[in-house]
Formats: C-alpha cells, sequence, structure tokens
C-alpha cells in the first residue's frame, strides 16, 4: 500500500491547514501518517482514517545539541515508518525533514515553503542560520523533490539562499484553501456596535501591537460605537508571542475583549462586520481566506502573502506595514460606511469562489503525491 507521511509542528496546525488533504488522500487509498506535536487534539486527526504519531520538538530552538536530538528523531521515524512520500509542512520539517529523507531514501520528499519564519527575520544570519542553510542544500538537491509556494517572495527567498536545485519542481498553491461549503456567505450582524476582529495567533509579527496603537486612535470618535475582538491563542512558547498579560491589559469592557481560541470560527467571523490582519508577512494567511469566504471586508497590510486576499479598493484594504496611522485610517473608512461594508463583502465571497476553493487545493496536492510516487 502506498505510504504518505505529513510532518508537521502542531496538531491544532495540522488540523486546521492540511487535515483536508491528508483525510482525502486516506479516502483515495494511500496509508496516511501525520507525525506531529500532540496537544490535545490527536483524535480529530485519528477519526478521519489517518494515523497519528507524536512527534513534538522546538519550532524556534537554537540549541545544537537538541537539534542534533531533534535531526535524529527525524531520521528514526522516516526508518521506522518507511514512506513512500513525505510531505513537509512548516519551516523546521522542510529542512530537518529533507536531510533526514534523502540520509533514509525516501522516494518523494514535498515541501510547504511559507517563508522563511523567526529564525531568517529581522536580518538574522548567525551559525544557526548557516548550518540551516547547508542543511537545505544538501537536502534538496536530489531527485523527486517538489516545492508548494504561496507566493512569489518566498520562492525568492530560497532562491537568494542559492538552496533551490534545478531538478526540484515547483508548485503555486494560493494557501491550503477554505471549505466553501462550510465557510458560506454570512449576512452582517445585526448590533449595535460595529465588530472588529483580529483572528489570528498572538504574534507580534501579526501585527497586535499596531492594532492595540489603532484602537487608541479611534478610541476618541468611536468608543460605545465599535469594539474589537480579539480571536487566537497566546502563544507564549514562540519567540515572537506576545503575553497573555499584555492582552489582559488590553482588553476594555464593551471596547476591546481577547476571547482566545475558538473552535467555531465561522461563528466569530459571522458576529463580525471587519476582519484585520495588519501582519508583517504571511504564507497565505488562512484567516483572510475564511473572512474571505464568510463575505467580510479586510483590512491588511502590503505584505507577502496579505495582499494577495485583497484587492485595493474592492474586498478591503492594503496599509504599509507597521503604519498604525494608515491602519486606524483604513479602519475608519469602513466603520462609517455601512454600505461599503456590505459591498466589499460581497466582493470578498466572490473572491474565495474564484481563488481559493479547497477542493482545488485538495486535488492538486493528491495529483503532486502521484507523481512523487511515479517519479
Amino acid at each position: 500500500m502506498k505510504r504518505l507521511l505529513i510532518t508537521a509542528n502542531v496538531d491544532w496546525f495540522l488540523i486546521s491547514h492540511r487535515l483536508c488533504i491528508a483525510a482525502e488522500a486516506a479516502q483515495q487509498g494511500w496509508d496516511v501518517y501525520v507525525a506531529c506535536e500532540d496537544t490535545g487534539r490527536a483524535q480529530e486527526i485519528r477519526e478521519t482514517g489517518v494515523k497519528f504519531v507524536n512527534f513534538p520538538f522546538s519550532r524556534s530552538g537554537t540549541n545544537p545539541y537538541e537539534e542534533a536530538k531533534t535531526l535524529k528523531r527525524f531520521y528514526d521515524l522516516y526508518k521506522k515508518l518507511k514512506p513512500d512520500v513525505v510531505h513537509h509542512v512548516t519551516l523546521k520539517p522542510v529542512i530537518y525533514g529533507s536531510f533526514a529523507a534523502k540520509q533514509t531514501r525516501i522516494k518523494g520528499i514535498l515541501n510547504a515553503v511559507s517563508g522563511l519564519g523567526y529564525a531568517f527575520t529581522e536580518g538574522r544570519r548567525g551559525t544557526v542560520q548557516s548550518i540551516m542553510i547547508k542543511m537545505m542544500a544538501y537536502g534538496f538537491r536530489r531527485k523527486n523533490v517538489s516545492f508548494i509556494f504561496q507566493n512569489q517572495d518566498d520562492l525568492k527567498e530560497l532562491q537568494s539562499l542559492k538552496v533551490i536545485a534545478d531538478s526540484n519542481t515547483l508548485n503555486f498553491i494560493k494557501g491550503s484553501g477554505v471549505d466553501l461549503t462550510q465557510f458560506t456567505q454570512q449576512p452582517f450582524p445585526k448590533k449595535d456596535k460595529v465588530q472588529i476582529l483580529l483572528p489570528t495567533r498572538m504574534l507580534w509579527d501579526k501585527g497586535v501591537a499596531e492594532v492595540r496603537a489603532a484602537s487608541e486612535i479611534l478610541r476618541k470618535n468611536y468608543k460605545g460605537k465599535i469594539t474589537f475582538i480579539l480571536a487566537g491563542l497566546a502563544d507564549e512558547e514562540n519567540k515572537a508571542g506576545v503575553s497573555a498579560a499584555y492582552l489582559k491589559d488590553w482588553e476594555e469592557d464593551n471596547y476591546v475583549t481577547w476571547i482566545g481560541y475558538q473552535k467555531n470560527m465561522v461563528q466569530v467571523y459571522s458576529d463580525s462586520d471587519i476582519v484585520l490582519l495588519p501582519s508583517y508577512r504571511e504564507g497565505m494567511p488562512k484567516t483572510l481566506i475564511e473572512a474571505c469566504a464568510i463575505g467580510r471586508p479586510i483590512v491588511t497590510t502590503d505584505a507577502i502573502g496579505c495582499r494577495e486576499c485583497v484587492d485595493e479598493g474592492s474586498n478591503g484594504f492594503k496599509v504599509p506595514v507597521k503604519s498604525t496611522a494608515k491602519l486606524a485610517e483604513a479602519i475608519e473608512k469602513l466603520i462609517v460606511n455601512e454600505s461599503l461594508r456590505i459591498e466589499m463583502g460581497q466582493a470578498s465571497r466572490e473572491k474565495a469562489e474564484k481563488e481559493f476553493d479547497q477542493k482545488n487545493v485538495i486535488a492538486k496536492h493528491l495529483e503532486i503525491y502521484e507523481t512523487l510516487l511515479h517519479g
């Protein structure tokens, strides 16, 4: 039986971004394994017919001894499961997994790249980064290695590091898509206040500080007329994580509310009037794709990944990264104009139907798996 292994960092990310693909592969006759950290949601994965392996590792560790142990664990996992195809999701599995897969002679490799992450941002170029670049060059330079990029910028980054080989196959897929039958277009809520939603893990590079500053700018004229909802966990294990203490300090009755992680995001989006994500960079943000499907206007940044989700002036606005004044200004345009919110929300839904249908994303992944299997 053809065997597929998908490696990612944690179960909740896998469920959100790749479980639909794993489940469909199992339906199509693959023996599918998922390896990632179990934070309590492994059973949700098993219920789809996918086998689960608890595989925790530090997402952004820089201790050489611990990193060597992590690499050895990838090697042992691949030797034990002997998959025909391995699909690496997120940066560390891409780097360590590709290295280990070459060592263990795995037939086909699919690397899903959505940026180089914390280790390479803000000009970080130390010993750890140098080692990672060498590992990528080694792992990628072999037959039957395919890549999925969500935007051209991520490809250019890897090309600038000279780690992409001529033999690698390149694919472009706009994110993980959205289930348009689950995330259906919803009417706007009938409430006294305009509800502004920030749906993301609470990380500094998602623009959390900028949203707070914008909320302060808008306070004078709009307190009592608007409310900010922060929907996402405080990922304090992440080096860019915003602390729960910061979020609780920001909270204010009837103006700012932090509701944490929410499983039923359809309802959360449906309760909103405007969706924000002033991120510094993304691969292709699933939250904005979902907001499009629900039919909401978006305010985001003109940053890698984010800009692909908004057609300026059609389904939302794009502002410069870290520009709190421009962010507040764009939000205000939507606060004061209900008809514009409705018009842009309709444009968002149409964009989702045209560009982000999950069925197309799943079909493309299965096609790539088969190509790697027979490559």
